[in-house]
């Protein structure tokens, strides 16, 4: 674990989650994406080293786990941990306020679910 910068929670969760990228990884899998290859289709253009590193972070905190798939054992397949499930509120919840508050914003599919 990275060292804090403070014991505030809203700081320690921005450390987390507060970078560009993050939760719309994390979007991606409330919505449903599994694949690596998933995760690079999203409009937001993720670089893939930048996306390597997000789910390498992820998976070492224990927020996602990553499982070779069934049917093609060269692919991975990710998925939210029993520890990373609660990111799904954090996420619904970025998502609600844009709606509100945001103009001309809509719901990536699978999110509000």
């Amino acid at each position: 674990m990275r060292q804090r910068r403070s014991n505030c929670p809203i700081a320690c969760t921005l450390d987390l989650v507060g970078d560009r990228w993050t939760l719309l990884v994390v979007r991606d899998l409330v919505a449903g994406k599994t694949r690596f290859d998933e995760f690079l289709a999203s409009e937001e253009n993720i670089a893939t080293n930048i996306l390597s590193a997000r789910l390498k972070l992820l998976e070492e905190l224990g927020y996602i786990a990553r499982k070779s798939d069934s049917i093609d054992g060269r692919r991975v397949r990710y998925r939210l941990t029993k520890s990373g499930k609660p990111l799904r509120r954090l996420v619904r919840e970025i998502a609600d306020w844009g709606l509100k508050n945001l103009p001309k914003t809509k719901l990536v599919s699978g999110v509000s679910d």
